[in-house]
């Protein structure tokens, strides 16, 4: 209960120096200031805006005193060319803003370093194009659908419950369901609070199948087929990696897993909770494309499909080859770049496993029109997908829609402290500790997550019409321009092609290797690891 020291020292010393008073009169100066940093902590316990202030009242101030005076302190780092952090604070104030329905334009041009190596932009029309309503949708459902979901182009990745708190889940649900957009699950199960928000769901299911398992782990196709019947599910996505640790299982111990976590997961109470690394009911490409389909038939025809981080390529090219042999297609996948976030994974994995997303999406994309595929299945991609410009980006390389979980975390009010894996978040987040999450109020952060989708996908709108096209969904790589050198450009048709539809089946060379990996994958196993990968 140290976050509250401050509160409690102030009450005491107001106390102390009111006695005081009564033998030397100054005293009564700090009665005043100190009785009224003890009103103030008192408000800050009951107000609802600011999560911080509800955890750290009286000394939470100090981090917005800090705030304002940071634009002086942020100029200082450029001048001195040092970095400030990980993931740009541009970038978070900019969905700050935005989730607070506040002006978030800036002066002085552009921030960003344009002519270092790396730096993108979009190319823009004389002609420019009003876009009037910015509420962009993908169907997703292949031809074996028979419930195909309109979705949103902009949704809320995959975050479970148990990694988020209670009262998190719950704002962001209630904000997608006020948006009409939709509500990874996570691989934690569909708790109470998802239900509770009436938002749509997209039901993420792992390797430890939590809401849909028999007491020894395996899958249990009556418990899936009456959850996936709630009209609140939408589609229903296998994961098979993740882009922040893929190949690595988890436990959640027993300890953490409480009365609530256990009963969207579908396990015993104060027992580990264990994730294996790989799924036990299949093993082979053509035994994945067999449960897709089993799970779309016991979801009575809603989309189904997977999630991953790709890894060697070849094996994707055995999914590929997979489909082709079956007959069966997902209704969808979802690429996750290693880029992407967690509440806790080894620095090794964090850092150096797993594909980038932009070079995993567009390997995927081309991967499924070489095997004339593509029509037939919708991409989705996450990994740091937080403005406009990187949903425009993203879409330009291939994608269907974007999955953000860090753009939304910071809607309801993550501050970045990284904390998320030690139970102490700042700000309720990331937290089971029911005082912690008690600051965070599900209403009023409900309304920023809305605002922040409604407000990102205004944005991307503006950017589409000065593009001079009427859709997201027009974009295509050579609207997409990057720095390769200093004073040399290329556009992302040269860089990330969209190569020719069916050009695998014809067996046509390519000079980015995935005749070769093509020809080496094979649809009834994985094979192993050569050394084209």
């Amino acid at each position: 209960m140290e976050r509250y020291s401050a509160l409690v020292l102030s009450i005491a010393l107001a106390v102390a120096s009111a006695v005081a008073a009564t033998w030397q009169g100054w005293f009564l100066l700090l009665t005043a200031l100190f009785s009224a940093l003890s009103t103030l902590g008192a408000y800050d316990l009951l107000q609802h805006r600011h999560a911080i202030l509800r955890n750290y009242p009286v000394i939470g101030h100090m981090r917005f005193l800090f705030e304002g005076i940071r634009p002086e302190i942020r100029q200082y780092l450029i001048e001195s060319d040092q970095d400030e952090e990980p993931f740009s604070r541009d970038d978070r104030s900019l969905v700050y803003q935005r989730a607070k329905g506040v002006e978030d334009k800036r002066p002085f041009g552009t921030r960003e370093r344009v002519y270092d190596a790396g730096y993108e932009w979009l190319t823009h029309s004389m002609v420019p194009v009003h876009i009037e309503n910015a509420d962009f949708r993908t169907r997703i459902g292949g031809p074996d659908c028979r419930q195909p979901y309109d979705a949103s182009i902009y949704n809320i990745s995959a975050m479970s419950f148990g990694a988020l708190s209670a009262n998190a889940i719950l704002a962001l649900n209630r904000g997608a369901r006020k948006g009409g957009f939709a509500h990874d699950t996570g691989e934690g199960g569909i708790s109470r609070y998802h239900r509770e928000g009436g938002g749509d769901i997209i039901w993420e299911i792992g390797s430890g199948y939590f809401g849909c398992r028999t007491p020894e782990g395996r899958f249990d196709a009556e418990r899936f087929r009456d959850r996936a019947a709630d009209p609140q599910v939408k589609m229903i996505e296998l994961k098979l990696s993740q882009g922040a640790k893929p190949g690595h299982g988890g436990v959640l111990p027993g300890a953490k897993v409480t009365a609530e976590i256990a009963e969207a997961r579908g396990v015993p109470p104060g027992v580990d909770c264990v994730s294996p690394a790989a799924h036990p009911e299949f093993s082979t490409p053509i035994g994945l494309m067999e449960f897709i389909g089993r799970l779309r038939e016991l979801a009575a025809g809603k989309p189904v499909g997977f999630k991953l981080c790709i890894g060697h390529r070849r094996e994707f090219m055995c999914v590929v080859k997979a489909m082709r042999e079956t007959g069966i297609t997902p209704d969808f996948i979802v690429i996750d770049g290693k880029e992407g976030g967690t509440g806790a994974a080894p620095l090794e994995f964090a850092n150096h496993m797993g594909m980038p997303l932009v070079e995993g999406l567009t390997f995927a994309h081309n991967a499924l029109r070489g095997a004339d595929l593509r029509d037939r299945v919708k991409l989705g991609a996450s990994g740091k997908v937080v403005s406009a410009f990187d949903i425009a980006r993203v879409l330009a390389l291939g994608a269907d829609w974007a999955n953000s979980a860090r753009g939304f975390m910071f809607a309801v009010g993550c501050i970045q402290a990284q904390n998320c894996h030690t139970n102490r978040c700042p700000v309720g987040v990331a937290t089971q500790d029911p005082l912690r999450a008690r600051a965070l109020d599900p209403g009023d952060k409900a309304e920023r997550v809305f605002r922040f989708h409604r407000n990102t996908l205004k944005a991307l709108a503006e950017m589409t019409g000065a593009a001079g096209l009427a859709h997201p969904g027009d974009l295509l790589p050579h609207h997409l321009l990057m720095r390769e050198r200093d004073r040399d450009m290329v556009t992302g048709e040269e860089v990330y092609p969209y190569l020719p539809e069916g050009f695998l089946l014809r067996e046509e060379e390519d000079r980015f290797g995935y005749l070769l990996r093509w020809r080496r994958a094979r649809p009834e196993s994985f094979g192993p690891v050569g050394p084209w990968v």
